[in-house]
């Protein structure tokens, strides 16, 4: 690690303000950058990635991988690759800048996109997905407080949450012609970490179809796993794991999905598309245990 960029505490040991580094590091964060590094990882915040960048400039080698919401649209003025490893592992290989995908995005993509690859999404979608206190970021804000969260649960953004776009976008990348609704409903939890989400539509096929759709889809996938056992967080909490698990009611699929929101939804993510542009190991750094207990 070359440098660890702040604008609010350069000069201080990054050890002070992550105080899990305690005795592993003696970085201090710095208010300037080294524009010949290898590797960015942008964690700005929404908006401000953009302005970053066209203020500061690095060298034609270093790779960019940002966390914000700032490039996972398409668009021409920018030559951003969506870094979602289980549906775009090749275009990342050959990628130079990397936009990370939301965390509820992750979630819900590896629950739908195995259908949408199939041309399988003919009906409606309905999404259900709780995330924990950490998904709102380190800023206080009225329902972050302890006193608010705890025993405590709610629903915000409801049919208009900032993911759907690039939920939407990724969908139509392999099923150009979706034009069903997508209704995702966000839910606060009252836990710091994990994302847990329930998504169901009508499916034709049996579940043993279903199955192997998704099986196929994942079966080269370094980190998620389709699984028969009925899910709960402390499964994946604290690894960049994704699993997946399918149930059939009548003509209804139920595709149950958890990521945690902290690595597999970011930093962990971001690590796994690092892998892929540099031809590492695609787990390096990322082989981790969940804390079941």
């Amino acid at each position: 690690i070359n440098f660890v960029y702040s604008t609010s505490q350069p000069g201080k040991p990054v050890a002070n303000v992550h105080q899990d580094l305690l005795g592993e590091t003696d970085l201090q964060f710095s208010g300037e950058i080294n524009k010949d590094v290898d590797v960015v990882f942008l964690c700005l915040g929404h908006g401000n990635s953009v302005k970053f960048l066209s203020e500061n400039h690095f060298s034609e080698e270093t790779k960019i991988v940002d966390l914000s919401t700032d490039y996972r649209m398409s668009r021409d003025d920018h030559s951003f690759v969506y870094g979602l490893p289980e549906f775009n592992r090749e275009a990342i290989k050959m990628a130079n800048f990397v936009a990370n995908p939301g965390c509820f995005a992750t979630a819900i993509s590896i629950a739908i996109l195995p259908l949408a690859k199939e041309n399988l999404l003919k009906e409606d979608i309905h999404i259900n997905a709780v995330t924990g206190a950490t998904g709102a970021g380190t800023s206080l804000s009225e329902t972050t407080h302890f006193t608010w969260r705890d025993n405590n649960f709610s629903a915000y953004k409801s049919f208009e949450h900032q993911h759907l776009n690039e939920l939407t976008q990724s969908v139509k990348n392999f099923q150009p012609k979706h034009d069903a609704e997508i209704n995702f409903i966000p839910n606060r939890g009252n836990f710091s970490r994990g994302i847990h989400s329930t998504a169901y539509t009508k499916f034709s096929g049996s579940i043993e179809e279903a199955k192997n759709i998704f099986q196929k889809a994942y079966k080269d996938a370094a980190f998620t796993f389709v699984v028969d056992e009925p899910l709960h967080l402390k499964q994946v909490v604290n690894t960049n794991k994704g699993l997946v698990r399918l149930q059939k009611f009548d003509d209804k699929l139920l595709i149950t999905s958890m990521i945690d929101n902290l690595l597999k939804g970011a930093s962990g993510q971001a690590v796994q598309n690092m892998n892929l542009m540099f031809g590492l190991e695609e787990t390096a750094g990322l082989h981790l245990k969940a804390t079941y207990f």
